[in-house]
């Protein structure tokens, strides 16, 4: 399978009208947090594959829209937009797509107060609500999930030494218990291709999916 990641940055690789002749054997889209929601309407109408994405610390609007609709839902049982768009949202859940158990916690560091910003305890609150569904595929399908997808990335990997670039301490432990075999995450800007991208901790590979990038599970998972 091959996993199309993007994330903070519309690139001009995807974003064009030969997305189907350069991403055409994509099976599914990622999407890290911090781009316009057309964008990802885009992305999902050109490809026709399934895109599932968490929100980043600059998606305030659509993130406490989606708070919103959650709040007034029965039992809060919300995955995805309005059917104008093909995405589906994925914070704080647990999603079995494609032969795939993905995970998704949105959100940054909080450095300011806004919508979408936790604390470290604040975190591992979120994680805690994916504890059903990860239990859930441990017992059924025999492991906890594939890929952790994150908007922040975790502390000490790919992170920035200012307040709203530092990473999760929260990850580093649950990758350590959990052990997917990717956690991909946007958040950090990667301004120069000798920048380090992708991480190894323990048994999950740490990826920066900034702008655009491939996984192909053929090779690694």
């Amino acid at each position: 399978m091959k996993i199309l990641c993007i994330s903070d940055h519309i690139d001009p690789l995807v974003y064009t009208n030969t997305i189907k002749e350069r991403f055409g054997d994509i099976d599914l889209v990622l999407s890290a947090g911090d781009l316009p929601m057309d964008y990802l309407d885009f992305v999902v109408s050109s490809l026709n594959k399934p895109l599932l994405f968490v929100f980043g610390n600059h998606d305030e609007n659509h993130f406490k829209s989606m708070a919103i609709k959650e709040i007034t839902a029965p039992f809060g049982l919300v995955t995805e937009l309005p059917p104008s768009s093909g995405a589906i949202y994925i914070g704080s859940r647990v999603r079995y797509e494609e032969g795939l158990i993905f995970a998704g916690l949105g959100g940054s560091m909080q450095y300011n107060k806004g919508e979408n910003q936790y604390t470290d305890f604040e975190m591992n609150l979120e994680i805690l609500k994916l504890l059903p569904g990860l239990i859930f595929n441990r017992i059924f399908r025999g492991r906890f999930l594939d890929i952790l997808l994150t908007h922040a990335s975790p502390l000490g990997i790919h992170d920035k030494p200012d307040r709203c670039h530092q990473g999760f301490k929260p990850f580093l432990w649950f990758m350590r218990v959990f052990k997917p075999k990717y956690l991909v995450h946007g958040h950090i800007h990667l301004y120069d291709l000798s920048e380090v991208r992708t991480t190894r901790y323990h048994d999950t590979l740490v990826l920066n999916a900034y702008s655009h990038y491939i996984i192909d599970t053929e090779e690694g998972i």
